[in-house]
């Protein structure tokens, strides 16, 4: 094994060490997660409920200009819902001629802040679009890594800033016999994925 998959092995490890350091913060901010469902100890929920930012102190506290901006970021929202729909077609219709386990959407768009009673209705509505948009930017990315699996595994020359969960079963730049010898393995490389 080489270093690089060995360092992305280890990045994998990491990130299932902080999901349990993220389940013992559950615990101790009083909340648990049941069928999606987050629940608060009702103390936790009457604290929040004090800490709610009233809706005009908020839109004065962060100014004109910001508050100007609003269209324009929700403009944003019309393309991600039409590429939404475009790569759950693309999946849907792709994904089994070329025998590749589909993303499920729900894994990475996460909705699920805007329960948070601390919030003002503005910031929840801000939430909802933050956790669909960069949901949808994770699960985009998921899709294609999955295809460039099975068209393009071949890792960069250069480096890149950050790898995507199928980066580690690319063949080394430039490594032409393995990449001759190893392709169609590899693009059938998925048992890791649930």
């Amino acid at each position: 094994m080489n270093t690089l998959t060995e360092l992305l092995e280890k990045i994998g490890s990491l990130e299932k060490e902080l999901a349990r350091e993220l389940a013992q913060r559950h615990e101790r901010l009083r909340y648990t997660v049941e069928e999606k469902k987050v629940r608060f100890s009702a103390e936790m929920r009457q604290h929040h409920q004090e800490l709610v930012t009233r809706f005009s102190d908020y839109v004065y506290d962060n100014g004109l200009l910001i508050v100007l901006t609003v269209p324009v970021i929700w403009a944003a929202l019309i393309p991600a819902v039409v590429l939404d729909l475009f790569v759950f077609v693309y999946q849907f219709v792709c994904f089994p001629i070329y025998g590749i386990p589909r993303a499920r959407r729900g894994d990475y768009v996460v909705i699920d802040r805007h329960q948070l009673q601390y919030l003002n209705w503005l910031e929840k509505m801000n939430c909802m679009y933050c956790g669909y948009f960069n949901g949808l930017m994770s699960y985009v990315r998921e899709v294609a890594a999955r295809t460039e699996q099975y068209w393009c595994p071949v890792r960069h020359a250069r480096p890149v800033k950050s790898v995507h969960s199928r980066y580690k079963t690319f063949f080394e730049y430039g490594d032409a016999d393995g990449y001759r010898q190893g392709l169609e393995d590899v693009r059938t490389r998925f048992d890791d994925v649930d």
